[in-house]
């Protein structure tokens, strides 16, 4: 069980006082803003576990000790007893006590909520969440326009696979933290309107989406950072540059490296994660018998109220 309090919650913004700590000029900001973002950070998937009684209604300490989760590490793990219970209302109710209720309704999804389970036989066949083969790092909706980018993410478990389907989580802002004291200059270039694109989606001669360009690093109006990231080395398209194609492995490499800060949790019935659309993959799965992995995935437009 984690042991942050809501005084974290207030600790945590002071840094704000000196200005953005994303500004690249503004060291002082940064460095005190690294220093509390670092000081007891949590160690192991263990420290992200928030046992709840009712993810749907939250007592008002499982909401705090989750805030406090979420204003550290940008996400949290609750473990709820709701079992295989397949409600989608459950996830929905736990994401509207942190203020998110502005769904994407992307194109698998069914109200906003989508069903991630491996689907054969139809359109979702061919987009790798509906399958059962491993998914590389990434953000979700990547691809998105600038106006509909995706801010939280929420997975809640119904089933796990019989064996595999671990994703591995890391906090987008300490991936900034790596690369910025690497190199201030990755930092310039992710920042770039233009550094990765994601070429148009077209099926059948029908552009389902256009080109999609942007930067993977961008500040939010509310100050906080934000982050666009794909590891797909097909049908991406990084500007050719040397300080960008540098960044890209600097950052790849830390992804697949040993960091502490890299979280690796295989979500079980009624357990979910509710983040700021954080860093994350999955490992490939097996299903067997009644043991079908069904995971419920809930991406939003909005951050996750903290206050």
């Amino acid at each position: 069980m984690n042991t942050l309090s809501i005084q974290t919650v207030k600790q945590f913004t002071e840094h704000y006082k000196l200005g953005s700590p994303f500004e690249l000029d503004n060291e002082k900001a940064y460095q005190a803003w690294r220093e509390t973002k670092l000081e007891n950070y949590p160690e192991t998937v263990e420290d992200l576990i928030v046992e709840v009684k009712n993810p749907a209604a939250l007592s008002a300490t499982e909401f705090k000790t989750i805030q406090a989760l979420l204003v550290k590490t940008n996400m949290a793990v609750y473990a709820g007893n709701t079992g295989s219970n397949p409600d989608k209302a459950i996830p929905a109710k736990l994401g509207q006590q942190f203020g998110l209720t502005e769904l994407d309704d992307n194109m698998g999804a069914d109200d906003g909520v989508t069903s991630l389970k491996v689907v054969s036989g139809q359109w979702r066949g061919g987009y790798i969440p509906y399958t059962d083969k491993p998914i590389h790092w990434h953000t979700d909706g990547y691809y998105n326009p600038p106006e509909h980018q995706i801010r939280a993410l929420l997975l809640h478990c119904v089933t796990p696979a019989e064996k595999g389907g671990e994703n591995a989580l890391m906090d987008h802002e300490i991936a900034y933290i790596h690369l910025r004291d690497s190199n201030p200059d990755y930092i310039r270039a992710f920042q770039v309107s233009d550094v990765m694109t994601i070429p148009a989606n077209i099926k059948d001669g029908e552009v389902i989406r256009a080109d999609c360009a942007g930067p993977v690093f961008s500040v939010m109006a509310d100050g906080n950072l934000h982050m666009r990231y794909t590891a797909r080395t097909r049908s991406i398209k990084w500007k050719d540059d040397v300080v960008t194609q540098a960044a890209v492995k600097t950052l790849s490499e830390f992804l697949h490296s040993a960091s502490p800060c890299i979280y690796r949790a295989t979500l079980q019935s009624g357990q979910g994660l509710i983040s700021n659309n954080v860093l994350h993959d999955r490992s490939g799965f097996e299903d067997a018998g009644d043991s079908k992995r069904l995971l419920y995935r809930l991406r939003y437009y909005q951050r996750i109220n903290e206050t």
